[in-house]
C-alpha cells in the first residue's frame, strides 16, 4: 500500500508527495492505497515515454491541484508513444478507482505492449525523426514553481472538496476561497 509522509509525522491528515504524482483521491483527503499507487505509476509511465515531467510547464499550486481533481492529464502526442501505452496510462489515471488496473492487469498489459514490436517501432521511428532533430532547439523549460521533490501538499489541497463516495469523480470540484 502506498505510504508517503515524513518519518516523524504522526498527523494522518497530512498529504506528502510530488503533486503531479499524487492521486486525485489522496489530494482530496483519502488515504494512500494500492489504487493511488497505480495512479502514480501512470505518471511514471508518462515520464519514461515522454522524457519530461508531467505538468512541468505549470506551477504546482492550488490551480493544478484542482485541475488534477477534475481529471486533467499531461499533454501527450499519440505519435510519440504506442496508443495502447497511452490507453493504459489513461486507465491508471481514471478518477474512478474501480476502473484503474490492479498490479496483475498492469503487468499483463505492459507485457502485451512490450511484445507489440510494430507499435513500439512506429513510435520510436517518429521520435527519432522528429524529436532528435529538435533536441537542440527543444529546450524544456520547467516552471519555477513546478516542484519535483516530496513536500507537504496540504496548503494546496485544503480548499478542495473532501473525497467521499457521492463525489468520488470530483467533476464539480471548485475552490471556494479566493486564492490569488
Amino acid at each position: 500500500m502506498g505510504l508517503c509522509r515524513k518519518v516523524d509525522d504522526i498527523n494522518q491528515n497530512n498529504i506528502y508527495g510530488v503533486m503531479p504524482y499524487v492521486a486525485t483521491e489522496v489530494l482530496r483527503g483519502k488515504p494512500y492505497t494500492k489504487a493511488a499507487d497505480i495512479y502514480s505509476f501512470g505518471m511514471i509511465m508518462y515520464f519514461v515515454a515522454a522524457e519530461r515531467q508531467p505538468f512541468g510547464n505549470r506551477a504546482h499550486d492550488h490551480h493544478l491541484a484542482l485541475d488534477i481533481c477534475n481529471g486533467i492529464s499531461p499533454e501527450m502526442n499519440e505519435l510519440e508513444m504506442p496508443i495502447t501505452y497511452i490507453k493504459l496510462m489513461n486507465k491508471c489515471w481514471d478518477l474512478n478507482l474501480e476502473n484503474r488496473p490492479d498490479i496483475n492487469e498492469l503487468d499483463h498489459s505492459l507485457s502485451l505492449i512490450v511484445n507489440n514490436k510494430l507499435e513500439i517501432e512506429k513510435a520510436e521511428e517518429y521520435r527519432k525523426l522528429h524529436l532528435s532533430s529538435l533536441k537542440g532547439d527543444r529546450q524544456i523549460t520547467t516552471h519555477p514553481q513546478a516542484i519535483y521533490t516530496s513536500r507537504l501538499l496540504n496548503p494546496f489541497t485544503e480548499d478542495l472538496p473532501k473525497y467521499n463516495d457521492d463525489n468520488s469523480e470530483c467533476l464539480d470540484c471548485a475552490i471556494t476561497n479566493n486564492l490569488n
